[in-house]
């Protein structure tokens, strides 16, 4: 009997789904059904070999924020029985199955709340038996038993894998690999990395959204902030030239190059930033919610001037932690 077999913390506000109260029985003709229905589709889905020890797949949901769309990861050694999911992403049935579908996984790891990356944590769960575990509690899901065989987790007496929160510095032995946790708030205040230090000569670094493989991230105010990102830039630093295997864009080939990178540019936005705020003279130190939030708009409009008006409200919430930054930093 699991010790803890429903520890989902319901109560949060941003959980992204509802668990069911009760699993379906199992039909096996009505599974064979259901794959056959996805077998087209899901050969349409193809793996990409990201590192010697992670492939990816692609979810179907491009748009502004998530470039050509969510990369979810496989973590897996070779000869290894089971692989290490990472971001199962949106809600999508033919990726979940793809997903499902490669490999017996144990594990489900989840970068950070944002719906892209774990709003399918619950359903790929109950398709898989893998428990999740994410920073955040309310993100953390038990495991389900094996959905395979037609057994719920509240029938295997040995099972007690209750999907515990991650901790910043643990190693995660699964899918034959070495997985460490590495807290990098800023982008959100749970935003981890997994750094693999036996994939490839200089190890690899799943980063989420703290680094991206095309443009920059943003800084999710008030849920981020820009001093906790620009300490996690300089702790992934620290990991030397790790290959960059990010949950959008293409896989980059330095981790300490992309990290000066985003350092250097971080710096370059914040003389921006100055520079509008002595450009609008008394008028950029108005206090009070409403005289604020117009400042954030008279800024963006400056720094931001060539952004599209789609991820607007992300140059916006950028904008907002630069300011609370360097009024911090006064």
């Amino acid at each position: 009997m699991l010790r803890h077999p429903f520890r989902l913390h319901l109560a949060s506000s941003r959980l992204p789904f509802r668990l069911a109260t009760a699993q379906p029985p199992f039909h096996p003709t009505r599974a064979s059904h259901l794959l056959l229905l996805h077998e087209a589709r899901l050969q349409n889905m193809a793996f990409e070999r990201s590192s010697p020890l992670t492939r990816r797949l692609l979810a179907p949901n491009p748009g502004p924020m998530t470039l050509d769309g969510t990369n979810s990861y496989l973590i897996s050694a070779p000869g290894s029985e089971t692989v290490v999911v990472v971001d199962p992403g949106p809600r999508n049935e033919d990726h979940l199955a793809a997903l499902a579908a490669d490999g017996r996984v144990e594990l489900v790891l989840i970068t950070h709340h944002h719906r892209d990356h774990s709003e399918a944590s619950v359903r790929f769960a109950e398709l898989t038996g893998a428990p999740v575990r994410a920073a955040d509690p309310a993100f953390c899901v038990p495991a389900f038993g094996i959905p395979a065989l037609g057994i719920p987790a509240l029938d295997i007496p040995a099972l007690d894998i209750t999907g515990e929160p991650l901790v910043d510095g643990e190693v995660i032995e699964a899918g034959g690999a070495r997985i460490r946790v590495i807290a990098t708030p800023g982008h959100t205040n749970d935003s981890v990395c997994f750094h693999l230090p036996d994939d490839g000569p200089n190890g690899s670094v799943l980063t989420g959204d703290t680094i991206l493989g095309r443009g920059t991230t943003i800084i999710a105010d008030p849920d981020g902030t820009l001093g906790d990102y620009l300490r996690s830039l300089a702790v992934l630093r620290e990991l030397g030239p790790a290959t960059v295997l990010p949950a959008h864009g293409p896989v980059l080939p330095d981790l300490v190059t992309i990290c000066d990178a985003y350092l250097a540019h971080r710096r370059e936005r914040l003389d921006q930033v100055r520079r509008a705020l002595a450009e609008l003279g008394s008028d950029a130190t108005a206090s009070g919610d409403r005289s604020f939030e117009q400042l954030v708009g008279r800024v963006t409009d400056l720094v931001y001037s060539e952004t599209d008006a789609a991820v607007r409200f992300a140059a916006e919430a950028s904008v907002r932690a630069q300011l609370a930054w360097l009024r911090a930093a006064d």
